[in-house]
């Protein structure tokens, strides 16, 4: 691998002798030789803009998914028949495996359990391995589950497919944005972070529109095997290309905690000891094949505990950090508000005022308020400089007269004054996607980065969006039966 053969800078390898003279003689040309594989910070590949311009489109290819499961094209529709026993043939993935409306709604929220399932995983790993491959496998599991996807068979093939895409995205979510905190210009820290997170109503609006074109005139398999190839090239690039390091993470302690058998073979003698390939020496006494394996399989148990321990100490810190726990427990609050809006938003549209095009209505709004909305809130806060506080207040600000304004919008009856002030409410609420993930990345230490938006992510989805809609489908029940009775 490239990564293999780059030289470090003189600092690196000073630092690095200064630690192996200080800890233990012996181990220094051990040292020596791991200070060789340490990750360049400025690879001759890299530049910043470079950086927030390949991971902005991949993130728009993550959210392109999203908007292509449920488009009309992909999608589809089931096979009907009416009274007179004349029945039409049905479209997209519905038709073909015929399924349920329960069915239906499964296929597009199984990512979800990859995704919150594997998130913590990846950020927790980032500790012991390189972050930047870490992405690269996640997007490497993305191309061949929506290659899959392509290919299903069956409804449980596909549905599965579906879990993998959500695993794919788990490494990306919980490491590109500290990535992006990481080598975005100071004063444009937040800004940065805007142009990211503005992937996400681009990505899934365009999603709706790639589906529909491509199942349309093609075949609805023909849209996930196109993402594939979208995806493939930076799976690809994740693997060959010198990676970056995070900050907070240092190669040689990932080093370590990658291999902890290797501190048994600094304290042999090389001159009296006879190797055994891995990384454990074993001496002239001589150990059983069998007595090997039973230490190796104790030292990996003993390993994934360790990790599983330090999982449970981060958790801790993240958990007693008040500015953290405020900030998702207000993130989840947000996200659980949208979540209902942009689900039973167009129906209320439609029995309000009549819309004959709620859907088309409802998206171009949500579209456009969330791009020029979410890059203003990163421009703003970082005119008013970028700190905790400064987030706070414009969260609070933006947040609380967005609500406003979208509550007033479905208090008119006149349509074009519900339709400015509904524009006026999402421009506002999206303005405060920069700022609560500036918050996330900076009120918790560098290396609990990754953990706090895998956390951040995984809380906004299970006590957020997800539940939402359901919920308030219930309390509709429940009232129009109240006014019944």
């Amino acid at each position: 691998m490239a990564s293999l053969s780059s030289t470090p800078s003189m600092e690196e390898e000073k630092e690095g002798s200064v630690s192996v003279q200080q800890s233990n003689p012996q181990s220094q040309h051990i040292a020596a030789s791991s200070s060789t594989m340490d990750l360049p910070s400025n690879p001759s590949w890299f530049t910043p803009k470079r950086l927030l311009f390949i991971f902005c489109v991949v993130n728009m290819i993550n959210y392109l998914d999203r908007g292509t499961i449920a488009s009309n094209g992909v999608n589809g529709k089931k096979r009907t028949c009416d009274d007179k026993g004349i029945c039409k043939s049905g479209s997209g993935i519905q038709g073909d495996f015929d399924l349920t409306n329960f069915q239906d709604g499964l296929l597009s929220s199984a990512f979800m359990v990859g995704l919150l399932v594997s998130s913590p995983v990846f950020a927790s790993l980032a500790k012991s391995h390189n972050p930047f491959r870490l992405i690269g496998v996640g997007l490497s599991v993305f191309t061949l589950a929506t290659a899959g996807c392509g290919a299903a068979p069956s409804f449980w093939f596909i549905a599965i497919c579906r879990m993998l895409v959500g695993v794919g995205e788990a490494s990306f979510i919980s490491l590109a944005a500290p990535f992006i905190d990481d080598n975005a210009p100071v004063s444009q820290k937040t800004a940065w972070l805007a142009v990211f997170y503005m992937c996400i109503p681009t990505g899934i609006a365009l999603g709706y529109v790639y589906g529909g074109l491509v199942g349309e005139h093609l075949n609805w398999r023909y849209a996930f095997w196109g993402e594939a190839l979208l995806m493939f090239p930076f799976a690809v690039f994740g693997f060959v290309v010198k990676p970056l390091q995070l900050k907070g993470f240092s190669s040689v302690e990932s080093k370590k905690a990658l291999t902890p058998m290797e501190t048994v073979s600094t304290v042999t003698d090389d001159s009296d000891a006879s190797k055994v390939k891995g990384p454990i020496l074993v001496g002239g006494d001589g150990i059983s094949a069998d007595e090997l394996n039973k230490t190796s399989k104790s030292l990996d148990i003993h390993n994934i505990l360790n990790r599983l321990s330090q999982f449970g100490k981060d958790m801790k810190v993240l958990l007693v950090d008040k500015v953290y726990v405020v900030n998702v427990l207000g993130y989840v609050a947000y996200t659980f508000v949208l979540g209902a809006y942009g689900y039973w938003g167009p129906k209320a549209g439609y029995n309000i005022y009549h819309m004959k095009s709620a859907d088309m209505l409802f998206g171009g709004i949500t579209v456009v308020c969330g791009i020029f909305g979410t890059i203003a809130g990163g421009f703003i806060l970082d005119r008013m400089s970028a700190t905790i506080n400064h987030a706070f207040i414009l969260l609070s600000g933006a947040t609380f007269l967005g609500a406003i304004s979208c509550f007033s919008a479905f208090c008119l009856r006149n349509l074009y004054g519900f339709l400015v002030l509904f524009a006026v409410g999402e421009l506002l609420l999206f303005a405060a996607q920069a700022p609560v993930n500036f918050v996330c990345l900076h009120c918790v230490k560098p290396s609990l980065r990754p953990l706090a938006m895998a956390m951040s992510t995984v809380s906004i989805h299970i006590f957020g969006d997800v539940p939402s809609s359901p919920l308030f489908g219930v309390v509709q029940v429940q009232l129009f039966t109240s006014e019944l009775v």
